[in-house]
């Protein structure tokens, strides 16, 4: 067996094909083509004959660019098929006679479909990415200037802002740890108010249905909770051992809209004064989060305590289990 004997038979075992065409175009002889865009070629035809005006019609421009100018070309070459749309990698080069006559030129080919479809998964991510990335731009602008309208001195914008940082990025880690589909609100809720409660969860329950949150919502309603948290541990049931925090979610619907309500109550904390701090995150609770969510809060100030409800419409939820 001649070298060239076995390099053709070490080929018969690869995805590449091999051809050869005249300068008319028509094929000479094709190697390995099963499964190929080249199975059907046959000696004596040309591209027109088995494949689309248009892929044919690609493939003769570049092919005949070679001939002219005896220079290498490369391309790739979209095929359409019964079991959807290929894509192959074809290298040319001219082939010559003795005397260095350009005569045709020979070619082959291997399928890069897989590759494809890889490179077109990353550009989705990369475009995916990108959004979202341009909406947490976005919330930390808005936080930065609500922070700052509310701050009278540096020291106080700084410790308010970084933990509000704090705050999106615990929310970023549960979206991020699901592969941006999003976070389960019982995760959430351990994750933005334990660190707040001098006895731990033991002084915060959750009660009723447990959600995955999208990714928006997350961010969103772990905000609020953080500013709820804050502000409880500052001035509030959190503030004291024995203090109470009682979370509460449910269905309700409205106008043939399906909503997740979700409650703050705190208990037996220390008497809510008339007068309520101003530079508390209203803005955050009663405008940002809700607006960002497409639903409505409201926020009052009983004597036992403050009390928040968020409505966040079904379109930023879907529920996992049953009651707790």
């Amino acid at each position: 067996m001649t070298p060239s004997e076995k390099a053709l038979k070490a080929l018969a075992g690869t995805e590449i094909s091999l051809f050869a065409q005249d300068l008319d175009l028509r094929y000479r002889w094709c190697f390995n083509t099963e499964g190929s865009w080249l199975a059907g070629a046959q000696p004596g035809c040309r591209d027109e004959d088995f494949l689309s005006q248009a892929e044919s019609g690609q493939a003769a421009e570049i092919k005949r660019g070679v001939i002219l100018s005896g220079r290498r070309a490369r391309f790739e070459l979209r095929v359409a098929s019964p079991d959807g749309v290929r894509w192959f990698d074809v290298r040319l080069d001219a082939d010559r006679d003795a005397q260095g006559q350009i005569q045709g030129l020979v070619g082959s080919s291997v399928e890069i479909t897989a590759q494809k479809k890889r490179e077109e998964t990353l550009k989705s991510l990369l475009r995916e990415l990108s959004h979202r990335s341009k909406n947490l731009l976005a919330i930390i602008q808005s936080l930065a200037s609500q922070t700052a309208r509310h701050s009278v001195t540096i020291p106080e914008f700084l410790v308010r802002f970084r933990g509000r940082i704090q705050s999106l990025s615990s929310s970023q880690d549960i979206v991020t740890e699901a592969d941006w589909r999003g976070a389960d609100l019982s995760n959430l809720v351990t994750m933005q108010v334990e660190r707040y409660a001098p006895d731990g969860m033991t002084q915060v329950r959750f009660e009723g249905p447990d959600v995955y949150l999208s990714p928006t919502a997350a961010l969103h309603v772990g905000l609020a909770l953080h500013e709820l948290a804050v502000n409880a541990a500052s001035y509030g049931s959190l503030s004291i051992h024995g203090g109470k925090v009682l979370i509460r979610s449910d269905f309700l619907e409205r106008e043939g809209q399906r909503y997740l309500r979700l409650r703050w109550q705190e208990k037996a904390g220390p008497l809510v004064p008339p007068e309520h701090d101003t530079r508390f995150g209203t803005s955050t609770l009663e405008r940002i989060v809700p607006n960002s969510v497409g639903g409505e809060a409201i926020l009052s100030y009983q004597p036992e305590g403050v009390s928040y409800s968020l409505l966040i419409p079904e379109s930023q939820f879907e529920r996992i289990d049953g009651p707790r």
